[in-house]
Order: structure tokens, then C-alpha cells, then sequence
């Protein structure tokens, strides 16, 4: 699947229309939906869509809290 930003592209609309369009433009799988999102992610944060980033692991923590019973 390849995806093309146009950085240019832009349409004044009503809300009825911006419906509209997104009810008719949406992608019709949740596959294609995360695939689109990954791409925005890979334009917004300048990588390659086929060689992402690895998390950092070292740079978070989890600690279990102790529940504590007033009473």
C-alpha cells in the first residue's frame, strides 16, 4: 500500500460536507485504518515506514503499587 501526502491540498467546507466526505473516504478495515495512521505517524516524525524506530526500553519503568486497606 503506498500513501502520498499533498501538503498543498486544501477545501473550505461545511460540516454536512466534512461528514460526507469522511462517511464515503473512510477505510473500510481496521488494518487499512492502522496503516494510514502509521504512515501519519512515519510523515509527523520523519522515519522510514518500513524501518521504524525501536522503543527505548531503558527510558521507562513499571512498578507494581502495594493495594492498601484502611480499616
Amino acid at each position: 500500500m503506498s500513501f502520498r501526502l499533498d501538503r498543498t491540498a486544501f477545501h473550505m467546507g461545511t460540516h454536512a460536507e466534512a461528514e460526507a466526505y469522511h462517511r464515503e473516504n473512510q477505510p473500510e478495515t481496521l488494518v487499512e485504518r492502522l496503516r494510514a495512521a502509521m504512515y501519519l505517524n512515519s510523515v509527523a516524525y520523519n522515519f522510514d515506514l518500513n524501518n521504524p524506530p525501536r522503543l527505548d526500553r531503558t527510558a521507562f519503568s513499571c512498578r507494581v503499587h502495594a493495594h492498601r486497606r484502611d480499616g
